[in-house]
């Protein structure tokens, strides 16, 4: 281990916060010696380290270039002025020649003559990244050929920047966060790497190796820049930073597109391999296939609009002045449908199962409402003040299905015999022709499947405190069971709809999810016991990776 990377102090005037504000954690010296010693060979003639820091990883590649007996000319780019003297210093003090700029990198104009780009690039959010230096960032992507969203983290714009720097056949060695796996802004990135890069390695960590901060990391190695496009792509695993010392053989995956999402990858080869085969058989699609997902209706103050059958009784708004919704939130929805009953229920508890929604010319009682509402400032909320009336919600039809899209375990789907609107804390989904009675009578139960669970998580996003997000466009790629699959097992779904109902009632989702296995996938589809134990541990690894991320650090 260099000493470089040992290391671990806080300077003068420098803490942890301050360090977090600015997306610097330093790196456990088992991974900057990893990164270095495939970096460099004996071809190896210059190596460049962006965000420098304390150049843990041009002190290794330097150790690295002496082991093997070359010299290698070592740059490094560094934004704070305290880091790159330290640095300078510290390098210095091992007999070390480098050159350390103190610059922004995103303001270095390209020099494609480096053999090695390596590094840990900063990872600040969008909502830090900001102003001038996202602008910036932004900026040098688009020149190197990335289109990156508002949305981006700043380690996106420097994968791209960084390209820039290497020469024809070059190398790029990175520590990044794991939302390049699965993040829709990084899409551009992923098509990029595979369009200009003969070989892309990535490593693994089932625990997190920075131990002060919650980010799950992977590990980029890029070869052959201006030598692609590949096709695929090589996925090693390692438990932590150690078992780097000795890797197993690597998992080998295709993604159907180069901007599509790996989150796949991170399940098993063998899981992923069943995964595939089944979900692009003709007895799974795609949800977009059966119909239109839809955002639900934005209020603008959901405490305001939507009431509770007593606060309208209360008012003496009339019948035309609300509409029955389905109430805030999507814990009501863990059941195969919303049923008259079960509304009914729900009003009865106290449910908001009203949304405020007079027409054109309000009642005496609709008006009071109104008013106490411009003096709440209720009318100045941007989705009330953009709109006229402020107080009218646009609404979209009943759906025939509600999708939750923030869960702690999977998505799940309820038919909406109901016939109730919906607001936007769920999805609508509007089932095509002929797809209607199907879809609403079996689609909600076939979904309770694992091959559908495993999509979910390849398709979602992980989000704070370990929830799946499912968005609409996302939504539309949800492998689902086809409706000639529904058709053929029609009455043996039918039969164990009942006890699945029930199930469902008690909090059972797991053995709901057994039944429906049963019906689909081993009788419907012969497939194996094992296979299907493959699916569920796939299935649970996605979901513990992404549930890990969420939790602290102790």
């Amino acid at each position: 281990m260099t000493e470089a990377v040992a290391l671990d102090v806080l300077r003068d005037g420098d803490t942890v916060d301050l360090r977090k504000a600015r997306g610097a954690f330093f790196t456990p010296g088992a991974i900057v010696d990893f990164i270095a010693q495939w970096a460099i060979d004996e071809t190896t003639e210059a190596v460049l380290e962006p965000a420098a820091g304390e150049a843990a990883f041009l002190l290794s590649a330097a150790t690295r270039a002496q082991e093997i007996g070359g010299t290698v000319e070592l740059v490094g780019v560094e934004l704070h002025e305290s880091s790159a003297a330290f640095a300078r210093e510290f390098l210095a003090d091992h007999g070390v020649q480098a050159h350390l700029e103190a610059s922004d990198f995103f303001e270095v104009p390209a020099s494609p003559r480096f053999d090695a780009v390596i590094g840990n690039p900063p990872y600040i959010r969008y909502q830090a990244h900001a102003g001038a230096s996202r602008a910036a960032s932004r900026a040098a992507a688009a020149a190197a050929g990335v289109e990156l969203s508002e949305l981006a983290s700043s380690w996106a714009a420097f994968v791209a920047h960084s390209t820039a720097f290497l020469r024809t056949g070059g190398k790029l060695g990175l520590v990044l966060p794991a939302e390049l796996l699965s993040t829709n802004y990084a899409a551009p990135v992923r098509s990029f790497l595979m369009e200009n890069f003969a070989e892309v390695d990535l490593v693994l960590f089932s625990e997190r190796v920075f131990p002060t901060v919650q980010e799950e990391v992977v590990l980029l190695l890029a070869s052959g820049w201006g030598q692609g496009p590949t096709d695929r792509f090589q996925l090693f695993h390692a438990h932590n930073a150690a078992d780097l010392a000795h890797l197993g053989a690597p998992a080998t995956w295709v993604p159907t597109s180069t901007g599509e999402k790996w989150t796949a990858a991170m399940v098993s080869p063998i899981a992923s391999a069943l995964f595939h085969t089944v979900a692009d058989s003709p007895a799974f699609t795609e949800l977009r296939m059966w119909g239109k997902t839809s955002l639900g209706a934005v209020t603008g103050g959901n405490r305001y609009f939507t009431m509770t059958a007593e606060e309208v009784a209360e008012l003496g708004l009339g019948r035309g002045e609300v509409v029955r919704i389905s109430p805030p939130g999507s814990s009501h929805l863990r059941h195969l449908a919303l049923t008259p009953a079960r509304l009914k229920k729900l009003t009865q508890n106290g449910s908001a199962t009203y949304l405020f929604h007079p027409g054109v010319n309000p009642s005496a009682a609709a008006k009071v409402k109104i008013t106490a509402g411009e003096a709440a400032g209720v009318d100045q909320a941007y989705k009330c003040r953009v709109r006229t009336p402020w107080w009218r919600t646009p609404l979209l039809e009943a759906p025939d299905l509600f999708l939750t899209y923030m869960n702690a375990d999977i998505p799940q789907l309820a038919t909406n015999t109901a016939r109730v609107r919906h607001l936007n804390s769920v999805h609508g989904v509007y089932l095509a022709d002929p797809y209607h009675q199907l879809g609403q009578e079996l689609l909600p139960l076939a979904a309770l499947n694992t091959v559908t669970s495993l999509s979910a998580e390849t398709v979602g996003r992980a989000y704070g405190g370990g929830m799946l997000k499912i968005e609409p466009r996302e939504a539309d790629r949800w492998h689902v069971p086809s409706p000639d699959l529904l058709e053929e097992h029609r009455e043996a779904l039918l039969a164990i709809k009942p006890k699945v109902t029930a199930l469902l009632e008690d909090g059972e989702r797991g053995r709901a999810t057994a039944l429906v296995d049963q019906v689909l996938l081993v009788d419907g589809l012969g497939m194996a016991q094992e296979d299907l134990e493959a699916l569920a541990q796939g299935r649970a690894t996605l979901k513990a990776r992404r549930v890990a991320r969420s939790k602290s650090v102790k």
